[in-house]
């Protein structure tokens, strides 16, 4: 007998309906083509381990699975379910009739409870598209795929819940959320809070026009300056997401299983602080089963790079091209796949190896050029990519003493939210551009325009402080920016001054 169950497979950030046929025939052998690889193949002392402990048992028949279309490699213990229900209806032990109506998947334990499985969301998003009843699936990603409006979801959590229901012996309850309420119900849900910094209102004010114009930017300063404390308080003052970001961004975490048990819509920007050791492959996605990396799980989020110099070149390298197309290519010799990588850079570094040049109190020992050479490990191209540049000083006592409150981030956030609407009407009609920090080079001279004394006041800058050219646009888009959060039309002499004083390691003569 023939049986079709289906199941998925997750390519990128997307799925594929893959139609798992079973046919029971004369003979004793036992056949699993379509291009498995050894974990799907491993499935069938699973499931035969499965099936016995709860009553049941793989027919000893000649067993023929293909797994179609034949020609995409099958990755994972996800389809062990789907197998195991396709041989069941096949053998007779369960009804036939509905189990091509649901998409299945699951990895099966010996004792035929059900394990976790990755994707759960782009596998929903793709079943109610194909028009599937429902998606069967394990408990724990239940509330994940639930997401997923007009679709019904099954959490289960043991094989023969699925046995069950299939033989009309058993009703599932099916998994509801209601997506906007459990989205805005956390929208607001931070660790951190800029209340908490004491002083350093100059850096709060540089990180405030980061967020308002989604620049990226480096903190230059000693250690315990507070450069990381400052960093994870970054995505607290930026614009909430709204439902197409964060079901986006939930994507890629599903695909790379950072979900956790019952995960649900991630609500708040992702922020991500890889180790100084990583590769370039688990930074940028890939790997001989590709999947996303730390860029693409930092997506609409921030993606925090501690002590940038300490990073190897070649990881920082590969950052370069993402940081201008927002995505993520991986190319195999069969296929390439597409992971969006839509991030704020956030990076930290110390000026020299001691730590402490440039320091008020204390004396650096790095002897003459060092300073220089260590600055270097960072690539031209990839600072040229960097708007805003920012010595963090260390805190005085008198600061950090102070019983005086620090401004709530929910306040400066207002502030970022209302930048970001007068950007997207000005941006309306440019595709793929939504704020300050996107605009090409053709559209600058018109949307940054500055009048003759602007224009002398940038020269006199450029020329005194020994700025380099690159800096020029990067200044412009700054105070655009600047003047945004300003309610200003015109970007006008004080946002040019602010923004110029935003380039530090742009000065000839900075690292002396």
């Amino acid at each position: 007998m023939l049986v079709k169950t289906f199941g998925s497979a997750v390519y990128g950030v997307n799925a594929t309906t893959i139609t798992v046929e079973v046919n029971i025939d004369i003979g004793v052998q036992f056949f699993l083509v379509g291009l498995p690889d050894n974990a799907v193949k491993e499935s069938h002392q699973r499931i035969e381990a499965a099936l016995k402990n709860n009553g049941f048992k793989i027919p000893g028949k000649k067993i023929v699975i293909n797994m179609a279309p034949a020609d995409i490699k099958k990755e994972g213990s996800a389809y062990d379910l789907t197998i195991a229900t396709g041989i069941l209806a096949a053998s007779g032990q369960i009804k036939s009739e509905r189990v091509g109506d649901y998409i299945i998947m699951g990895e099966l334990s010996l004792d035929g409870s059900l394990q976790p499985i990755k994707g759960a969301l782009p596998i929903a998003i793709e079943a109610k598209k194909e028009g599937f009843k429902g998606f069967i699936l394990p408990k724990q990603n239940a509330v994940e795929a639930a997401i997923v409006s007009d679709i019904v979801v099954y959490g289960v959590e043991n094989i023969k819940d699925v046995i069950q229901f299939f033989n009309d012996e058993l009703d599932l309850e099916p998994t509801i959320i209601n997506t906007r309420d459990e989205f805005y119900s956390r929208i607001n849900d931070f660790e951190f809070d800029f209340q908490e910094v004491k002083g350093q209102e100059n850096i709060k004010r540089a990180l405030e026009i980061a967020a308002a114009g989604g620049h990226n930017v480096i903190l230059i300063g000693p250690p315990g300056a507070g450069k990381t404390m400052l960093a994870k308080r970054l995505p607290s003052i930026l614009p909430p997401l709204n439902l197409h970001e964060a079901l986006e961004t939930t994507k890629i975490h599903s695909v790379a299983g950072k979900m956790g048990k019952n995960g649900s819509l991630v609500s708040v920007r992702p922020f991500r602080s890889p180790h100084h050791t990583i590769s370039d492959v688990a930074l940028v996605g890939g790997g001989s089963f590709p999947q996303p990396g730390e860029i693409s799980l930092a997506h609409n989020g921030v993606l925090f790079l501690d002590e940038l110099p300490e990073f190897k070149r070649t990881v920082l390298e590969v950052l370069r091209q993402p940081l201008e197309d927002r995505m993520v290519t991986i190319s195999r010799s069969k296929y390439s796949i597409e992971y969006p990588a839509s991030f704020m850079l956030v990076a930290s570094m110390n000026p020299c190896p001691c730590g402490y040049y440039n320091h008020p109190e204390k004396d650096c020992v790095c002897g003459p050029g060092i300073v220089q050479k260590y600055l270097n490990k960072i690539s031209g191209p990839l600072l040229d990519r960097i708007d805003i540049h920012v010595e963090v000083t260390p805190v005085a006592f008198k600061e950090l003493s102070s019983a005086r409150q620090s401004e709530k981030s929910e306040l400066v956030r207002d502030r970022v939210i209302n930048a970001r609407k007068i950007q997207e009407n000005r941006y309306l009609e440019m595709n793929g551009v939504h704020s300050n920090s996107q605009i090409s080079s053709k559209h600058l001279r018109t949307i940054c325009k500055i009048d003759d004394e602007g224009q002398s006041l940038l020269k006199n800058a450029m020329e005194k402080l020994g700025l380099s050219a690159r800096a020029y646009d990067r200044i412009l888009k700054v105070a655009r920016t600047i003047a945004d959060l300003d309610g200003a039309i015109d970007i006008n002499n004080e946002h040019l001054a602010e923004a110029i004083q935003y380039r530090s390691l742009d000065r000839d003569n900075w690292a002396g």
